[in-house]
């Protein structure tokens, strides 16, 4: 089973390649959310789905926090 596994998330691999500004990453978390809040729960495809943009738009959104707090 351990084979089979993949991470919803791995920043090597679905990283953007950049941190965007925090004002940006503010507004896609708040529209992304609004996008994926009306998924269909009986739907495993759609949960997939939002479960993968809401997990990257937050690793984006945290990036640009320790980006600013650096700053």
């Amino acid at each position: 089973m351990a084979g089979s596994f993949s991470p919803l998330f791995d920043p090597d691999r679905d990283g953007l390649g950049y941190i965007p500004p925090l004002d940006q990453a503010i507004e896609r978390a708040r529209e992304t959310l609004a996008e994926k809040g009306s998924a269909n729960l009986h739907d495993g495809d759609e949960m997939i789905r939002a479960a993968y943009g809401l997990a990257h738009v937050l690793a984006s959104l945290l990036d640009a926090l320790d980006a600013d707090r650096a700053r």
